[in-house]
């Protein structure tokens, strides 16, 4: 089963794309920008959990890569 949002690795302008239920949502800069996307997608923010593999699927690095 595919993750529902996946991030692809870092760009060469140092952002990271964002897709949510197979729409690319933006290029994300920081933690924030992701959060932002997903509650805008409709996602509570305070109910993500950025580290679950059945929701986020992670590619090039954590969420602790950013630029």
């Amino acid at each position: 089963m595919e993750c529902r949002v996946i991030v692809y690795p870092l760009s060469p302008t140092g952002g990271r794309w964002v897709r949510f239920d197979g729409e690319i949502l933006g290029v994300a800069y920081h933690l924030r920008d992701l959060v932002g996307f997903l509650r805008r997608a409709g996602l509570d923010p305070d109910s993500i959990n950025l580290t679950d593999p059945q929701l986020i699927e992670w590619r090039g690095g954590g969420p602790a890569v950013w630029k």
